[in-house]
């Protein structure tokens, strides 16, 4: 028997949000301000090859006050990794960006190779402190996928200790050896749980503006878990998602449906939070 009626989908799906983004989601200046900062003094060193004459004397005058100013400008690349990334020099050998900063020779080659050097001495680059604040704010946008996961976990987190419960974040399934037994050895970590003197509700928490094979995966992985959780005395499996990233999806979405009891949305969530108080 299905866990839920055909309207009670319906309803479900006329209810998914179209995002849960503010403006605030899309750049962590604070974050992007800080990563600055923190090598401000070897950029504003860098600054004086901006222009140069002769970019190599200029680069010579700034190795022999500092040459750890050199050690930052894998982001004038937009490389974050601190400059471990392996690329090939000039004869083809792979090795890593910042070995070319431990000499002269290898910071000429990194300017000239990756184009940097004509820009400097062209001055399409007027500050390299501005340059890189822009670079972090493109580099930024990678984290938005994480963000949005984080952003759905805070929400539902605000929701449910709007209604005074026990809730704790990340716990793993370890923490019970009877859900050990039904889930195998693959350690399970839940985004939230919540225990009330009733029952242990095991969370787990997402948002899809998007659609994709991931809503798909997800989809049939807590079908899969759901029944298992749901048979052992004292847990329930509990699913909090929106996103009409699901109407791509909603075949999928709706087998899942039917099979775990506990799937809420954003506005679902109230009414199952109202009964388990």
């Amino acid at each position: 028997m299905a866990a839920h009626t055909q309207e009670q989908f319906e309803l479900f799906l006329s209810q998914l949000k179209e995002t849960n983004q503010h403006l605030d989601f899309f750049c962590d200046f604070e974050k992007i301000e800080q990563n600055v900062e923190n090598i401000k003094l070897s950029l504003h060193m860098l600054n004086s090859l901006l222009g140069a004459d002769d970019l190599r004397k200029a680069v010579e005058t700034i190795w022999n006050r500092d040459k750890t100013a050199f050690q930052v400008m894998n982001i004038l690349i937009a490389v974050r990794d601190e400059g471990k990334k392996y690329v090939l020099n000039a004869t083809n050998q792979p090795v890593i960006i910042d070995s070319f900063f431990k000499s002269i020779d290898g910071v000429m080659e990194f300017l000239e190779e990756t184009g940097l050097a004509n820009l400097f001495q062209n001055q399409k680059i007027t500050n390299l402190v501005d340059y890189v604040f822009g670079i972090e704010t493109g580099l930024d946008t990678n984290a938005r996928k994480n963000r949005s996961g984080h952003l759905m976990e805070d929400q539902v987190e605000a929701i449910l200790k709007s209604y005074k419960l026990d809730v704790r974040a990340e716990v793993y399934s370890s923490e019970w050896p009877e859900l050990t037994a039904v889930l195998g050895d693959d350690e399970k970590r839940f985004d939230f749980v919540v225990k009330t003197t009733q029952k242990t509700y095991l969370f787990e928490v997402n948002f899809y503006s998007g659609g994709g094979s991931k809503l798909n995966e997800v989809a049939r992985s807590y079908s899969d878990i759901a029944p298992k959780i749901n048979s052992v005395d004292g847990f329930e499996f509990v699913w909090i998602t929106d996103g009409k990233g699901w109407l791509s999806a909603k075949n999928k979405l709706q087998e899942a449906y039917n099979i775990i009891p506990n799937i809420y949305n954003l506005t679902s969530i109230h009414d199952f939070l109202v009964s388990i108080k």
